[in-house]
């Protein structure tokens, strides 16, 4: 099968529109891209991880960053707000993994860097890219392949 996007092309306008409104939510681009990317390496979705690597540097991204996102907690190379980034995606991503998957815990220590837009643009980030990483598993979507190093 065609990815659904593509078969329901209303569906890409859509999500065009999401993404829109992530962007007016105050978080760095930079920041977004390794929520994304990060989800994207838990769920396994290779097309997600191939078009974030790209988004990714495009954004301006550095590559060293990228390398180290899998394991981000044992790198001293992300700030603060970008680890409570990262730990909000990892949760709610794996909300099958525990029962309380977004803890408050997780939740407050986002909040000492997001307001509530910034949180807001996070979670739809995370949810957008679940939705992708959903589809594209689904109809294995081969990779773009459009990143280099």
């Amino acid at each position: 099968m065609k990815n659904p996007v593509a078969v329901l092309p209303d569906a890409m306008k859509a999500i065009n529109q999401l993404i829109q409104a992530i962007q007016t939510g105050g978080v760095p681009q930079t920041t977004l891209e390794l929520v994304h990317l990060r989800a994207s390496q838990i769920n396994g979705c290779t097309a997600c991880v191939d078009f974030g690597l790209s988004s990714a540097k495009k954004a301006g991204e550095d590559l060293d960053r990228l390398v180290l996102l899998a394991a981000w907690r044992e790198s001293d190379r992300f700030t603060a707000a970008e680890r409570a980034a990262l730990d909000l995606a990892e949760a709610a991503t794996r909300l099958a993994d525990r029962p309380d998957a977004v803890s408050d815990e997780v939740w407050a220590a986002a909040t000492e860097h997001y307001d509530e837009r910034g949180l807001a643009a996070i979670t739809l980030m995370i949810a957008m890219t679940n939705l992708f990483n959903r589809i594209n598993t689904t109809v294995r979507q081969p990779p773009v392949s459009t990143w280099s190093a």
